[in-house]
């Protein structure tokens, strides 16, 4: 059963994520915290359908909010939401929300403290939430091209809607937290003079105590400007975590197509 006051917590959660999806006014692609403008927002639209014998429902969205509340310091927030349906079946319903606070993003190397909190229908992951920090490398920083390596610490607590697991030495308690080490290299490329953007954010996050504890996730996508705010996407997101309910998949793959509005 359900624990209330974790039920209460994801709750609270979504209502915030709402919030933060629908809020943004200013419409941009994936955001670079080096940026010198002080505020930008950013979402991305993309989905998946099918109709007749099967009835299948795929959404994305995407927010990114950051803005610059001193010269030294760069808030960035960026939230993401998949819904899947087979049949008028609810099948999936992933919320995640990744909070940073960079220090000098200007420079090419600067710290950062980092917050996430994530639900997850389909892994019956009722409520995650970690916190930690780290530093970024900037190892290309051009005007239409950038690759950022981070690496991080973090502690984290993931509460599960039941008790058995895919590992024995997991089960009976819906709790497993651990001290995690994470790997995240993201960029963006403008090619074929921008008629063609490469999008990339990766990242490897194994658990600092338990060998068997780790997961990675990619999320690729390539957009076709249509014009001046308005790209068409297509993404691809390939996600594995080895700790998972007795019986389920350790792997998830998702292709989905859509809209990316964006402002200059």
């Amino acid at each position: 059963m359900i624990d209330k006051k974790v039920l209460l917590r994801q709750n609270n959660m979504k209502s915030v994520f709402y919030i933060f999806l629908f809020i943004p006014t200013f419409l941009s692609a994936q955001i670079n915290e080096s940026d010198t403008l002080g505020v930008r927002a950013g979402l991305s639209l993309t989905g998946f359908y099918q109709g007749g014998n099967v009835e299948t429902v795929i959404f994305r969205a995407k927010t990114e909010f950051s803005f610059k509340p001193s010269k030294k310091l760069f808030f960035k927030n960026q939230n993401s939401y998949v819904y899947q349906e087979f049949g008028k079946n609810k099948a999936d319903e992933d919320i995640l929300s990744l909070n940073f606070l960079y220090l000098h993003p200007e420079r090419k190397v600067y710290p950062c403290v980092l917050g996430f909190v994530s639900t997850n229908f389909r892994r019956e992951i009722d409520l995650r939430y970690l916190f930690g920090a780290g530093a970024t490398f900037q190892l290309l920083e051009k005007e239409k091209y950038w690759l950022k390596l981070s690496l991080s610490s973090e502690y984290e607590e993931t509460y599960f809607s039941k008790t058995d697991f895919n590992y024995s030495s997991y089960d009976g308690s819906r709790l497993i937290n651990t001290f995690r080490g994470t790997i995240w290299a993201n960029g963006k490329y403008h090619l074929a003079e921008d008629k063609v953007i490469l999008n990339h954010e990766v990242y490897f996050q194994p658990s600092l105590e338990q060998s068997d504890n780790y997961r990675w996730q990619a999320d690729l996508g390539i957009e076709f400007p249509i014009w001046r705010y308005l790209n068409f996407k297509v993404n691809y997101r390939h996600a594995f975590e080895s700790i998972v309910i007795e019986n389920q998949k350790q792997e998830d793959r998702f292709l989905t197509f859509g809209f990316n509005l964006k402002s200059y």
